[in-house]
């Protein structure tokens, strides 16, 4: 009997040993983190702001290889956290603003560039644990930047769409990332590119504390 009620003993002290190092319990991080990976969970309502990255800038270029387009030197995002589950997950946040600013074009007939206004906001942006980061727009609506440009014939509106954008969370230097998102031009002149490629990387993105936040 005492050999037994030592077996059961040991047994019950491994099972408790196994569930403390279990993936259920490494489930106890959330996605969205400050400090470190694994630190303090952002809280959800908290505000997300991110620049674009030093020594970077937002391109839209007219082909996905060329370097046709416009360029612009700042950029700025707002997104508010509206869910942030246990990880491995998916956190969800609500894209309020995107500004960019001090923007300059190439296109032949181009003498330069207006405004840039990001409409149909606010846009739902997914932040998966693996670093994938998915932007939708509202349901039965589109991604749509609208670009004033002066041209020798006078000012013209070129407004471009896209489905959904795609980018990736880099928690080396707390950044999003995008590369080549394909927008096709609605409406808008000649003078309008008939395709935008659009480039950019933020970071790091903070928190309204300007705390640096980690995907876990």
């Amino acid at each position: 009997m005492r050999k037994r009620s030592l077996i059961a003993l040991a047994g019950t002290v491994a099972a408790l040993s196994l569930t403390a190092v279990s993936p259920a319990s490494a489930a106890d991080n959330n996605v969205l983190t400050t400090g470190s990976l694994g630190g303090t969970a952002v809280a959800v309502g908290e505000t997300l702001t991110a620049s674009l990255a030093t020594g970077t800038t937002a391109t839209l270029y007219s082909s996905a290889t060329g370097t046709s387009g416009i360029t612009c030197s700042s950029s700025q995002f707002t997104a508010g956290v509206t869910d942030n589950p246990a990880a491995p997950g998916t956190a969800t946040e609500s894209l309020t603003g995107q500004t960019f600013g001090n923007c300059t074009s190439n296109n032949v007939g181009v003498l330069g560039v207006t405004s840039i206004t990001v409409n149909n906001l606010p846009y739902t942006t997914a932040v998966a644990s693996d670093g994938t980061v998915t932007v939708t727009p509202p349901s039965g609506s589109t991604i749509q930047t609208t670009v004033v440009l002066r041209t020798l014939l006078g000012s013209v509106n070129c407004v471009y769409q896209a489905p959904s954008l795609t980018g990736t969370a880099d928690n080396a230097d707390n950044s999003i990332a995008f590369a080549n998102q394909a927008f096709t031009r609605s409406s808008g002149s000649a003078l309008c590119p008939a395709n935008g490629f659009w480039t950019a990387k933020y970071g790091p993105v903070t928190t309204s504390a300007g705390e640096a936040v980690y995907v876990n």
